[in-house]
């Protein structure tokens, strides 16, 4: 009668808040879903969660199953991978790279999960990798590489991770500080602050600037998150930043955070060697990837 599956939608229902989003991240349709809730609440004789809530309103007895859930599905994963050493004694390494100045956020909660569930498996960030990571991850120097510009390459397999909207940071104070939304003409006369890399890595160049045949007055380059926002909250520059980079900021009310035109989003892949996927510690590293920047980060939307 109760599956799995009946677990694992309850939680996504819940984490997600709406039947629509709660549908994206475990890839069905939403009449799919809601077909699926209907027939479990039949099945059970109760209803479970109120319809048209949001945030998702659960009854009693939807509580009750969450509950369930958060105790049984930790535990059947857990068995998967003891009955995985158990076939195999599964060994590796886990070398990676990361060419996201603020995906740390989300990363290191994962690594730490990862760890304490594969003990076994080596892991390790190294640094000398960072001016070309896909290059050396091609040389298999490296087994992954976090990235949201894939260029395609032999025996190398993108594995999307979720999508996330760029937004533009502006002082409280600034002229566009009263706009919801900012078009390419409304940074002409702007210092554009960015991370030391290439423009054509940049979303706001490559999707809204260059597009528009327009180019910011200047360009100013800072290394860490929280210099960028410094400078922008202190009138000095604007900056375009994944929307979860800035939430502290715009809770804290830091920094305004407008969107770019009708708004950008991207998405974050994992790049990995062809000859890692389909082994049960990769499997469960980019399970344990999605599942925590759910977790931890806001306005993600699945890949």
């Amino acid at each position: 009668m109760l599956e799995l599956r009946h677990l694992r939608t309850l939680l996504a229902l819940r984490d997600a808040g709406s039947l629509v989003e709660a549908a994206e991240r475990i890839h069905l349709t939403q009449s799919a879903l809601s077909h699926q809730l209907k027939d479990l609440e039949e099945r059970l004789g109760t209803l479970l969660f109120v319809r048209k809530t949001r945030p998702v309103e659960f009854t009693r007895a939807g509580q009750r199953l969450l509950s369930l859930a958060e105790q049984v599905l930790p535990q059947f994963r857990m068995a998967e991978r003891d009955i995985t050493r158990m076939a195999g004694s599964e060994q590796g390494r886990l070398h990676m790279a990361i060419e996201c100045h603020s995906c740390f956020q989300w990363l290191m909660p994962t690594v730490d999960r990862f760890r304490d569930h594969w003990p076994e498996i080596e892991v390790d960030i190294p640094s000398g990798h960072s001016f070309a990571p896909l290059s050396a991850l091609g040389r298999e120097q490296l087994d992954l590489v976090i990235t949201a510009d894939p260029v395609e390459m032999t025996g190398i397999r993108y594995i999307p991770l979720f999508r996330y909207e760029v937004m533009l940071a502006v002082a409280r104070q600034h002229a566009l500080a009263i706009k919801g939304h900012v078009a390419p003409e409304d940074l002409r006369d702007e210092v554009l602050i960015i991370y030391p890399v290439e423009h054509d890595r940049l979303d706001v160049f490559t999707q809204f600037l260059e597009p528009a045949n327009v180019a910011p007055r200047e360009i100013r380059t800072a290394e860490m998150t929280v210099m960028m926002m410094q400078l922008v909250a202190s009138g000095r520059g604007v900056t375009a930043l994944p929307n979860w980079a800035l939430t502290e900021y715009l809770s804290r009310d830091y920094v305004r955070g407008l969107s770019l035109g009708d708004g950008i989003w991207a998405t974050l892949y994992a790049a990995v060697r062809e000859d890692l996927l389909g082994t049960p510690w990769m499997d469960d590293f980019l399970r344990t990837a999605r599942e925590t920047s759910f977790e931890v980060l806001d306005g993600v939307k699945p890949a």
